[in-house]
């Protein structure tokens, strides 16, 4: 599928199918429902269970959330880690298709370009003149905005995440980022720069020292006590869109 105006939209909502282990499944909601529920019996944290699982926290609390999607590999070790079979995890969610028809959403936010969102300050707001403009049903504060993937540095097809160029992210300002999580952020040049958030610690100010990680090996970090950064917004929304071979 491929949305990149307001008529694709229209068509896309009209004809396309989403998987159940789509972000918004409500199978999902209800396995991490249960995933939560097992790991508080047990008195672990999310830091344990990610632990456990070679995992993060951001990626372990967005699962619970039903924010994320979830592979076969994951579950096993889920499973794994918390003594139960996989079919365990989906205790009382009822059998249903694994397709439904998906629905427009009401909300219109902006797709800027990475100098557009560069140069955000809380003065641009609304947004004048976008690239595009997409539609979500997603609860987003007034400043939201999306932005398309370029370049390979967020691209790693060995892992679970993974940033193919031409997606888009849908990036709140209004949400602090947890570890883990993916953030848009800009540091004195013209162009803002999508990574991953990671907290380093905190300084003899009280100030979080923070790094931004490309998934890509072959693209350098950026730390904050390094490089004056300013995070702009965290991502709420991954669209994924498909090329055909």
């Amino acid at each position: 599928m491929r949305v990149t105006h307001i008529n694709a939209d229209v068509k896309y909502a009209q004809y396309a199918l989403r998987h159940t282990q789509c972000e918004r499944d409500n199978s999902a909601m209800s396995l991490g429902e249960n995933i939560r529920q097992r790991r508080k019996a047990l008195g672990w944290t999310i830091l344990d269970l990610a632990n456990r699982i070679g995992s993060d926290v951001g990626n372990v609390s967005r699962l619970e959330r039903g924010k994320q999607g979830y592979s076969d590999e994951i579950l096993s070790k889920i499973a794994a880690a918390l003594g139960c079979p996989i079919g365990d995890l989906f205790q009382g969610i009822p059998a249903e298709s694994n397709v439904e028809v998906a629905t427009l959403g009401s909300r219109r936010i902006p797709v800027l370009s990475y100098v557009q969102a560069g140069a955000l300050t809380e003065s641009v707001v609304p947004y004048t003149n976008p690239d595009d403009w997409l539609l979500t049903d997603f609860e987003l504060s007034r400043s939201a905005f999306a932005l398309r993937i370029k370049g390979l540095s967020m691209y790693s097809p060995m892992s679970e995440e993974s940033f193919n160029e031409g997606d888009l992210v849908v990036i709140d300002p209004s949400v602090e980022p947890l570890p883990g999580d993916f953030v848009v952020a800009k540091n004195g040049e013209h162009e803002a720069t999508f990574k991953k958030y990671r907290p380093r610690g905190v300084n003899e100010n009280g100030v979080v020292i923070f790094e931004l990680v490309p998934l890509n090996p072959d693209y350098p970090s950026i730390r904050s006590d390094y490089t004056h950064v300013d995070i702009i917004g965290t991502m709420v929304e991954h669209r994924r869109y498909r090329k055909r071979r």
